[in-house]
């Protein structure tokens, strides 16, 4: 089976079994950015908390994250873990949002999609899966992102090799799939539900909805 017929296939399976996942979770784009910003290294759960402690707080907006002092905000996001790190980091992509757009996300938004990654990717503490994450489901731009679980489930799969790097599996889904924001959005999205319950590192094969193609050359 061809690569792009094998990617095909395997969403078709997960997308019958699991339907639609519904993600990112957030209400607003400035949500689902600082969602993407605090899930790093953390359960969803602690960052749900987080994010919650800013509501409460009148602080979900791009002014008082700006103006807050780092004490208050690294508080308040006290749940997400590590949370001097990830002031330290969501200071510094309030910085760049306000020097660059002057906090105005519709503008941002309309940056093309390659010069916008790049400039997130110079943001300190934003790395290729939380710029991605942003680009994708707060922008609603057509770029892939890619986890461990998607690593490893297309190493199982025998689509890649154990070597591929971030960049390379990124590639191996725009390349072989038509350039859409949905299908990439829902496609990775099934990929972590069955990468949480089927491939662990110790994989629980029965039931998966991929396991028929674990064999397949």
């Amino acid at each position: 089976m061809a690569t792009a017929e094998k990617l095909q296939a395997l969403y078709d399976a997960m997308f019958a079994t699991y339907g639609p996942q519904h993600w990112w979770p957030g209400d607003t784009p400035t949500e689902i950015i600082i969602g993407a910003i605090l899930t790093q290294n953390t359960a969803w759960r602690n960052v749900e908390r987080a994010i919650e402690n800013l509501k409460n707080a009148s602080a979900l907006n791009w002014l008082d994250l700006r103006d807050l002092p780092h004490e208050q905000l690294a508080e308040l996001i006290r749940p997400a873990g590590y949370f001097n790190v990830k002031t330290r980091r969501l200071k510094a992509f309030v910085q760049w949002l306000w020097d660059s757009y002057n906090a105005d996300l519709d503008r941002m938004f309309a940056t093309p999609l390659h010069s916008l990654r790049e400039e997130l990717l110079s943001i300190n503490g934003i790395g290729r899966e939380t710029a991605d994450s942003i680009l994708l489901y707060a922008c609603g731009l057509p770029t892939f992102v890619v986890d461990a679980y998607t690593a490893r489930i297309l190493t199982r799969h025998r689509l890649i090799d154990e070597t591929a790097d971030y960049d390379e599996i990124k590639e191996l889904f725009e390349s072989s799939l038509p350039d859409n924001v949905q299908l990439f959005n829902e496609y990775h999205a099934l990929l972590v539900h069955v990468g949480k319950e089927h491939c662990r590192p110790k994989p629980r094969c029965s039931g998966c909805p991929l396991e028929s193609f674990v064999h397949e050359v």
